[in-house]
């Protein structure tokens, strides 16, 4: 069984949005650089914007003694409790040491009443895919590619930083709390 590492969650702010942006782009922008060479940041400001005023969405800074060290998006339905995690990071310097499977742990607790979760990562992810699946408990539910395309990620094709065919190519997890 995985240590669990004391993490706390704390609500991002709008005045927090411009640090909280630039650390998660970091993040994320790791694996696509190494798949696919320089990329434009992602996710975009406007993507990230958009889902911090979006209805549903709780957007926390994920603390360990006191430090922000990574975030999480969050989008929570209180009447099916059916939630979704819509973005997680850590930064870099934190990776590998359990701090994740922390972070996630706090997330849960946070939201005794879920009765599922469901997030999404890129075919490329291993170390997300390894995450959620071998340390956290999600299972695989869904493989969209060019053969079963998502009707809601088609918006996406036009991202600068994937062809469509990435872009379209990624794993939907599921973990049922109850």
């Amino acid at each position: 069984m995985t240590k669990q590492i004391p993490i706390s969650l704390e609500q991002v702010t709008v005045s927090d949005l411009p640090k909280f942006i630039e650390k998660m782009q970091e993040a994320f922008s790791l694996a696509v650089i190494e798949k696919f060479g320089v990329c434009e940041p992602i996710p975009s400001k406007d993507e990230i914007l958009t889902e911090f005023y979006s209805e549903g969405i709780e957007t926390y800074h994920i603390v360990k003694n006191g430090q922000r060290i990574g975030g999480a998006m969050l989008k929570i339905n209180p009447k099916t409790h059916h939630n979704s995690l819509e973005l997680f990071y850590l930064s870099p310097q934190y990776h590998s040491h359990g701090l994740g499977f922390s972070a996630w742990k706090a997330i849960e607790s946070r939201y005794p009443d879920t009765i599922v979760w469901e997030t999404v990562t890129p075919y490329f992810e291993e170390r997300n895919i390894h995450f959620y699946v071998n340390k956290c408990g999600f299972h695989i539910v869904e493989f969209f590619n060019k053969h079963h395309i998502d009707r809601h990620m088609a918006s996406l094709e036009n991202s600068e930083a994937h062809s469509a065919s990435d872009v379209e190519t990624f794993f939907r997890f599921k973990k049922y709390m109850k």
